[in-house]
């Protein structure tokens, strides 16, 4: 267990980082702390010619350190060199990623570093080992499929995991030659840079990565609308998603990767191993007290067990421990702001202003910083608003089913289509629903990402276009190039 620590002791100095330099600048954008609400710094804001800076700076480096056309294996060094230095510091990293954020100390140090320093390694790995595809022409011709970095990718990544968030960005992207500008949320804006510094520490040149600090409407549309970027990946909510989309349509056409939001259901049939289940389930909504974008937060359970495994879900839910993000005893992450909370809520009584049974929570935690109680809200129907609404909190749904095809309709979102759940010890049914479901993943008598990266992750419908993680991330970060050659 990583210790507990005294949050006073970390000193935030909000900068851009550009050109291996860091760069002061003005904003009023208030960076606090969720577990007490203290603001512990001012976010900056970059403007267009902060951005066009950034850009130019990766362009310049892309060109003088010949990153894109270099031997593969340097590649694969440099970012394995990365992923080391990143181990080595994760507890620094741990510290500063969990002042700001909602990510429990405990969780950042002995979970999402290893995974991190993973994930980059495995991006690397890819650098030697995706090519080019050898088409089949007449043997008078040779077809060859080529593939090239689209050069600079611009970045923006969500609140909610910023490291790991902006690992999934960086890594195919730099695997694949790329350099990349990344524009953090303004509410967590620190730990990224000092991924940067490990990265130049360990032999990527500097200028490949490039931050900038600052908001959507400011930073985010001068990003994605910059001629000088090739690609745009973004992940945070579907309707900024749709922003952004029509920012880049509106400025100059360029692909986008979008990992957006979710609605996912967990559908539980009697046949489930069940106490196993239950665990899967209180495991799929209150980690980072719901505010992940693949949460279960849609229990759909077999009427048949729905009482008892409702009361077990109940109880497991509200056996938690709220507090400091800095403290390593803590079990249970606060709400990202003020804002959010109330958000959560209005959405909690709105539902049960319709007609929904609290079942337990329903409800802020009194005591300091933005805390809300384990939710579970039943008698919704399919347009009750926590059912169709993404609450981004501890909120979970439950309606009942007694066939199969009840399931699949109660499973189907009309705008989401991320994740979903499925529980049961019948093989060919797990697959029909597998099939029959519209999402971009499907776990079976699990829930939740393994630590296996070769597994793609995006979504169906508003959930997002394209992929991030497996091997289409790092082929999403290349455009291929058709070349035929008369012999």
């Amino acid at each position: 267990m990583s210790p507990s620590f005294d949050p006073s002791s970390i000193q935030f100095e909000p900068t851009h980082y550009i050109g291996g330099k860091k760069i002061t600048g003005s904003g009023d954008i208030a960076v606090s702390r969720p577990s007490d609400g203290e603001v512990v710094a001012d976010c900056p804001i970059a403007g267009l010619d902060l951005v066009d800076q950034a850009v130019e700076t990766a362009r310049g480096a892309l060109k003088t350190s010949g990153w894109s056309g270099c031997h593969p294996r340097d590649r694969v060094r440099a970012l394995a060199a990365w992923a080391d230095l990143v181990e080595a510091h994760g507890e620094e990293l741990g510290k500063i990623e969990a002042v700001p954020s909602t990510r429990l100390i405990s969780e950042v140090v002995k979970g999402e570093i290893p995974v991190i320093a993973e994930q980059i390694r495995f991006f690397g790995e890819l650098a030697d080992k995706e090519g080019g595809v050898l088409a089949p022409t007449a043997d008078t011709e040779l077809g060859l499929i080529s593939h090239e970095p689209y050069g600079v990718i611009g970045a923006i990544t969500p609140w909610n995991f910023p490291m790991s968030m902006a690992v999934w960005k960086l890594a195919p992207a730099l695997a694949a030659g790329n350099a990349v500008v990344l524009k953090p949320s303004e509410m967590t804006p620190f730990s990224v840079v000092l991924l940067a510094q490990l990265a130049e520490k360990a032999g990527l040149p500097e200028g490949l990565i490039n931050i900038v600090q600052g908001d959507g409407p400011t930073t985010g549309t001068a990003l994605t609308a910059h001629p000088g970027i090739g690609k745009v990946s973004f992940t945070g909510s579907t309707r900024a998603g749709a922003a952004i989309s029509e920012n880049v349509a509106r400025t100059g056409l360029k692909p986008v990767t979008l990992e957006l939001g979710g609605k996912s259901p967990q559908v539980v049939f009697a046949d489930a191993e069940f106490d196993k289940t239950v665990d899967l389930i209180v495991r799929g909504i209150l980690p980072n007290a719901g505010q992940f974008c693949v949460s279960g937060s849609r229990l759909l359970v077999e009427d048949t067990i729905a009482e008892r495994f409702i009361e077990a879900v109940a109880l497991r839910m509200q056996n938690i421990r709220p507090g400091p993000t800095w403290d390593a005893q803590t079990t249970y992450s606060p709400i990202i702001s003020e804002q959010q909370c109330n958000r959560i809520d209005t959405i909690v009584q709105q539902t049960i202003a319709e007609g929904a049974e609290v079942v337990c929570g329903g409800a802020r935690i009194e005591r300091a910083g933005h805390f809300y109680a384990p939710t579970i809200l039943g008698n919704v129907t399919q347009t009750s608003a926590a059912v169709l609404q993404e609450v981004f909190g501890p909120v979970l749904t439950v309606q009942t089913f007694s066939s199969e095809a009840e399931a699949l309709a109660l499973a189907d979102h009309p705008e989401y289509g991320l994740c979903a759940g499925v529980h049961t010890q019948n093989m060919s049914r797990a697959i029909r629903m597998a099939r029959g479901i519209q999402a971009g993943t499907v776990w079976v008598n699990r829930y939740g990402r393994s630590r296996d990266h070769i597994m793609p992750s995006g979504g169906y419908k508003s959930s997002g276009i394209g992929k991030d993680l497996g091997r289409e991330a790092y082929l999403g970060a290349m455009r291929s190039k058709s070349i035929l050659i008369d012999l």
